[in-house]
């Protein structure tokens, strides 16, 4: 009998390999980097896929799993255009791959278009040679809104305009590399680009490796070098000045801050005084030596540039005049994306540089030139619409070319007419089809258009090239250009070095490092935002108490009698709180349901939690990675329908799993978060917070008619009935419940317990002035801990109390009026004092 010997391994990972790349086609007549045009797979692909197959399909879908997770659990997020609410980011399974040679000459394209910018942008703001010489005209130059004609004659203090620039790039039909579009305002994208990294290589960690993969970490800190090269002191404030959290791309501003150590800002966080930028800190105001900024350059200063802007600092532009500040990018040079210019870089880089463009933009002609607005005008159908200077066409969304040969006969007359009315307003591009990569769609590879970001970051030594990029891939086969909407993802690019890379972080190795111990002065906007997120973090949990302690009492008892009496107060307290309409049902159980996940009372737990998200959102670049997944949990977990029935174990358990986690968040702030401003801000928040609402408590459950059971539930409300059980041998009493729920100093959920803890923090902030005098907030809490101390328990009643829990309104108002952002009632540092 013969027997067939069995397949070897080789044999099997190459049947696998043919496998997952069977039935992959290239689109007709479109590059693709996969398949070459010779009709051959590129080696390195082949490379990459067959480890990729070795792993096996059900090890493919894990590893795929892995990362999406990761990206939900890191909080990768952004906003398309319009969204009122963050979308996870869409990771593309598969990484786009760039040999080593073929990215050398990737990296040294963009760099003499960097060069080549910078040199324009400084001429457009500078000598305006090009213009008076005619290599330039005027209109290309003017007839764009981002030209700032108040900087005219504005040198930058560092010299340069551009120290971050990115160029989109795409193949060719001819498979060399074009500039499709420059980015010099403010780019964004290389944030998301770290976190793609920083994904793919924990899913594939022995692939990335490998393949022998380019390190990310040495462009952004040559980036980070660079802008402190510029400044003009040692040991500089570099800030970074974002829009705010309703930004499409804030996630990214906030990683981006923390990966690199910036001081994240908004316009109200800064002010110019003395022809300086300075930030507003709780401890006064500290200098910001560079911002980089990312919003756009007309909205930065009101006074000079728009006047309705609400994102800009007063002053700015008269601070850079006087050299005051260090601006990355510098006002104005959202000029150079203009399409417009794409038209002139060809001649200006022989004309600047003496060298021909190494990678060439798309073919664009300005129609503000009559032999270019005929060549237009002649083959409409053969060219992309675009407007010159970021302008609709015919009503299409601005910065977005219209195919000639897709619109209607109107429209092409209508498109005829406004070019000869007023042809400065339009440019002719040649239309360019996307190459494509391969991309994991439901089990298969299939080819995608992309577009690629490429980065330059000027540096001490000159311009670095960040060794991959931002990688967009359409959902649909046939799209011509690509932004962050529905069905795009985005790749990690995989630059391929020759030989093994070495291992780069972040963190300083040069032993001349300062030592430092803090983490530097507190934005007073950020101190807001701590404060409250533990605030609305207490309150959900003080209303969460509450509602377990329904949902237990009516488990437990036949709400007959004390006990029913009982229940209708927690009810009254739910209606005083907000957490339940005042025409509320009489269904003790839809009010459960109601104060859980209400989405339209506002003192309801998921209402409060939302707050506290919300919070948590402005200050993101300040959470750890875990704090912020337990806070998208503690979401999530409440955000369930109100009008579904609960029963009374279904209601306890669900406010018993939201108060696991509000302790999960504690623990971590205790445990893990450094014991800087920030944390003193957060514990405040919670401790002021905490006093309010047991003040509430004792002075509703504690009352003089107050019968046991209520004396009960304010124990639990305190977590305190082991405690008293054990200290008094007695039942439950009014007068020692008081005394354990307000003066106790021993108990950790007591009044009096929290008034010393603020007391303690308030301590460890700084002052304005070293002048021996107390502030309003450390002078209250002082007496506050006076009052509470020397109060004998038998004094204690309810006007006591109340007059306790006014004094921590009082408190957290002045920690309000000291600490934080109030208009014109923020607390001033003096020049002396307050200046860094």
């Amino acid at each position: 009998m013969t027997m067939r010997a069995s397949s070897s391994p080789d044999e099997t990972a190459e049947a696998r390999f043919r496998s997952l790349v069977a039935g992959y086609r290239p689109l007709a007549n479109v590059p693709d980097e996969f398949i070459g045009a010779d009709g051959r797979p590129r080696s390195h692909w082949v490379k990459f896929f067959h480890a990729l197959s070795e792993l096996g399909a059900a090890e493919i879908d894990r590893r795929f799993a892995t990362a999406d997770r990761n990206i939900r659990d890191t909080g990768v997020s952004y906003r398309a255009y319009g969204d009122t609410s963050e979308r996870a980011w869409p990771l593309s399974h598969l990484p786009l791959l760039i040999e080593a040679d073929e990215w050398r000459a990737i990296a040294a394209g963009v760099t003499q278009r960097a060069r080549l910018l910078e040199a324009v942008v400084s001429d457009i703001y500078g000598p305006a040679t090009l213009v008076e010489n005619g290599d330039l005209p005027a209109a290309a130059v003017t007839g764009c809104a981002d030209f700032l004609p108040q900087l005219q004659g504005l040198k930058p203090p560092s010299g340069n305009f551009l120290f971050l620039y990115a160029a989109d790039i795409g193949r060719g039909p001819d498979g060399s590399w074009w500039v499709i579009g420059d980015r010099t305002q403010a780019p964004s994208g290389a944030g998301y680009a770290l976190a793609n990294r920083l994904v793919q290589s924990r899913a594939f960690p022995a692939l990335y490796r490998d393949m022998n993969v380019e390190r990310l970490a040495p462009f952004f800190q040559a980036f980070r070098d660079g802008l402190i090269g510029a400044a003009s002191h040692a040991d500089p404030r570099i800030c970074l000045l974002t829009p705010g959290p309703y930004n499409e791309t804030y996630f990214e501003q906030a990683y981006l801050a923390r990966y690199l150590g910036f001081l994240l800002v908004e316009g109200g966080d800064l002010t110019m005084r003395d022809n300086e930028i300075n930030v507003r800190t709780i401890a006064g105001l500290k200098r910001a030596d560079v911002i980089w900024r990312r919003i756009d350059s007309d909205f930065a200063d009101p006074l000079e540039l728009n006047a309705r802007s609400r994102l800009g600092v007063p002053g700015l532009v008269e601070a850079l005049r006087a050299g005051g500040v260090v601006m990355a990018n510098g006002l104005g040079s959202g000029v150079l994306e203009a399409p417009v210019m794409m038209s002139f870089l060809p001649r200006l880089c022989r004309r600047i540089l003496g060298e021909d463009l190494l990678m060439p933009n798309v073919a664009t002609w300005w129609c503000g030139q009559p032999r270019e607005r005929e060549r237009v005008l002649a083959r409409p159908d053969r060219m992309a619409i675009a407007g010159a200077f970021g302008n609709p066409v015919l009503g299409y969304p601005a910065n977005q070319a219209i195919v000639g040969a897709s619109l209607t006969g109107d429209e092409k007359q209508r498109l005829r007419a406004e070019i000869d009315r007023r042809g400065v307003d339009f440019v002719g591009q040649e239309v360019v089809n996307l190459s494509t990569t391969p991309v994991w769609e439901n089990g298969r590879l299939e080819p995608r258009p992309f577009v690629l970001r490429v980065y330059a970051a000027r540096t001490r030594d000159g311009w670095a090239i960040m060794p991959g990029g931002f990688c967009r891939i359409s959902g649909r086969p046939d799209a011509r250009a690509v932004s962050m909407g529905e069905g795009v993802r985005s790749a990690d690019v995989w630059v391929l070095a020759d030989g093994p890379v070495e291992h780069v972080t972040l963190l300083p190795t040069d032993e001349t490092v300062r030592i430092r111990r803090v983490m530097g002065h507190l934005p007073s906007r950020a101190a807001d935002n701590l404060f409250w997120l533990g605030r609305y973090l207490e309150r959900a949990e003080a209303t969460l108490r509450l509602i377990r302690c329904l949902a237990g009492r009516l488990i437990e008892t036949d709400t007959a009698g004390n006990a029913r009496s009982a229940i209708e107060r927690i009810v009254r307290l739910f209606i005083a709180w907000g957490t339940v309409p005042a025409k509320a049902s009489a269904e003790v159980m839809h009010l459960a349901a109601t104060g859980l996940h209400s989405n339209k009372e506002f003192g309801s737990a998921l209402a409060l939690v939302r707050d506290a998200h919300r919070a948590a959102s402005f200050i993101r670049e300040r959470l750890s990675t875990d704090t912020w997944r337990l806070i998208e949990q503690l979401r999530m977990g409440l955000d369930r329908d109100e009008d579904a029935s609960l029963t009374e174990a279904e209601a306890f358990e669900r406010a018993n799993a939201a108060l696991e986690t509000i302790a999960a968040i504690a623990g971590l702030a205790q445990e893990n978060m450094n014991r800087g401003a920030g944390w003193h801000f957060v514990q405040m928040g919670r401790r002021i917070e905490r006093a309010i609402n047991t003040c509430r408590f004792a002075r509703h459950f504690a009352h003089p008619e107050a019968p046991v059971e209520e004396l009960d539930i304010l124990l639990d409300l305190i977590d305190s009935p082991i405690t008293y059980r054990s200290r008094y041998m007695m039942g439950v009493a009014l007068g020692p419940v008081r005394d354990m729920a307000v003066l106790d100093p021993f108990n950790p959920r007591s009044v009096a317990f929290q008034v010393e803890k603020l007391n303690g923090h308030i301590a460890e902030l700084p002052v304005l002035a070293e002048d021996g005098m107390l502030e309003a907030p450390r002078r209250l809490a002082l007496q506050l801990a006076a009052d509470i101390s020397t109060t004998l328990a038998d004094k204690l009643d309810i006007n006591r109390t109340l007059a306790f829990e006014n004094a921590l309104l009082a408190l957290a108002e002045a920690i309000a009026a000291r600490y934080f952002l109030q208009g014109p009632h923020v607390a001033r540092a003096d020049t002396a004092s307050g200046l860094a």
